[in-house]
């Protein structure tokens, strides 16, 4: 796991100051290193943090069969983006001794999960992270109005590619396959979120 550069843990550390919650967002195109940072960020600041990630409402595959867009998983129409706001209304606005559950994305059966992620009430820092944070159409756009502050993690488009065809051959498809899922649906949803890029409080490259 790479170490976070000190910039944006002291950058973090100031975020806490004065507030007993803080909700930062990981944005950026897939295969960009959102998910490693948020576990880094974790892992820097173990005692105050936990990934809560957008990945979790993913709507499961017979749902996405039944709609004909098994082909975009991915793409913004395959999450539950209304249930994703309403976990982060709750968790901005989390009741004291109450204990909020929130939903996890298995890779290794590519659905989600219920329940799997729960955050105490006395956690100060929420990590989120996903494609759409910065998105501005439908429910999307309430996201970053509930985020104190949204970082846009960036990467270089050949490496981050290369990333993701391995992603996928790890998980089960073979290399052409996976070359093709990657050109004619991550790529289609890479470009819309660089569109976002311009909206985030900080840009993080490694």
């Amino acid at each position: 796991m790479p170490a976070v550069p000190q910039k944006y843990l002291d950058r973090t550390n100031a975020l806490l100051i004065d507030r007993q919650r803080v909700l930062l967002g990981l944005a950026g195109p897939p295969g960009s290193g959102k998910s490693t940072l948020a576990r880094a960020l974790q892992q820097a600041l173990p005692d105050v943090s936990i990934v809560v990630p957008m990945d979790g409402f993913h709507v499961a595959n017979s749902e996405l069969r039944r709609l004909g867009l098994e082909g975009r998983k991915g793409a913004p129409e395959t999450f539950d983006v209304a249930g994703y706001v309403a976990l982060l209304r709750r968790l901005r606005n989390q009741h004291p001794e109450e204990t909020t559950y929130a939903p996890e994305f298995r890779r290794e059966i590519e659905e989600p999960i219920a329940g799997a992620i729960a955050v105490q009430a006395s956690t100060r820092l929420i990590i989120t992270e996903g494609n759409y944070l910065l998105l501005e159409s439908g429910f999307w756009a309430d996201i970053a109005d509930l985020l104190d502050e949204t970082w846009y993690v960036d990467l270089d488009a050949p490496v981050r590619i290369e990333r993701l065809i391995h992603r996928h051959v790890h998980f089960g498809r073979s290399p052409k396959a996976a070359e093709e899922w990657v050109r004619f649906n991550d790529e289609k949803n890479a470009h819309l979120v660089e569109l976002t890029r311009s909206r985030a409080d900080v840009v993080f490259r490694w």
